[in-house]
């Protein structure tokens, strides 16, 4: 189930005018959340790594392994990528690449470096085939690119991957009196059992935003308090 951002961010605004710290607007808040929503998301991986490495718990509802699993699941795709290109590009929407498959012989694609693509390409007998198609990952600057060998058209790679969750807005107009109300919310994207620490975390942002050290310390150490009772 989603976490509602209206409730997030009137939760926020709740604790801060209580404590009397100050005010965040919605555009600083919207910045805050997709941040904290994009920190925890990438919380799920490093926390998976680390449960794979521990005993495993046969308890239905206690499998940790199980439960971080279940989290990242709705951001996994698998289908045909449309900028999978020789000439570049890289789906705005990846944000870990998993496998690559030529659907015309079911071939998954082999990853290598710039390096090793170009020791295997002087040999006729290494040199990559639709048989034993490969493709390189490359950066430059912001911008990322796939190139596959030799040249397989984009209709015919399919890829699994997981893509990044939406950034949340929190929507207004602007009321007679001044006032912001909410129209049409885009909701956090997360686990809703992650939503103390997703309010917790956008208080700590709110603390440096609105200079108040005294926010950024209770929020960091409730922080920390939140992910050693789930890891315990």
């Amino acid at each position: 189930m989603a976490i509602s951002v209206d409730t997030v961010y009137k939760t926020v605004l709740l604790i801060l005018n209580k404590e009397q710290r100050g005010y965040i607007t919605p555009e600083e808040f919207n910045k805050m959340a997709a941040q904290a929503q994009l920190g925890i998301f990438e919380k799920y991986f490093e926390d998976l790594n680390q449960a794979l490495r521990m005993p495993e718990n046969d308890s239905e509802y206690a499998n940790r392994v199980k439960t971080l699993q279940e989290k990242i699941q709705q951001f996994e795709v698998n289908n045909t990528l449309t900028q999978v290109l020789n000439s570049g590009g890289y789906d705005s929407e990846i944000h870990r690449l998993g496998t690559l498959t030529y659907t015309e012989n079911d071939r998954e694609l082999q990853q290598l470096t710039q390096h090793d693509y170009n020791l295997i390409n002087k040999s006729k007998l290494t040199k990559p085939t639709l048989d034993f198609p490969v493709y390189i990952v490359s950066s430059t600057g912001t911008a990322t690119r796939i190139n596959v060998y030799p040249t397989i058209s984009n209709d015919k790679i399919n890829a699994f991957y997981v893509r990044k969750p939406s950034d949340p807005q929190w929507n207004y107009v602007v009321g007679s009196l001044g006032e912001f109300n909410s129209i049409n919310p885009q909701n956090f994207q997360i686990d809703d059992t992650d939503q103390t620490e997703l309010i917790l975390s956008i208080l700590m942002y709110a603390g440096v935003v609105i200079r108040d050290q005294s926010i950024v310390q209770a929020a960091a150490g409730q922080i920390a308090q939140e992910n050693a009772n789930q890891k315990s």
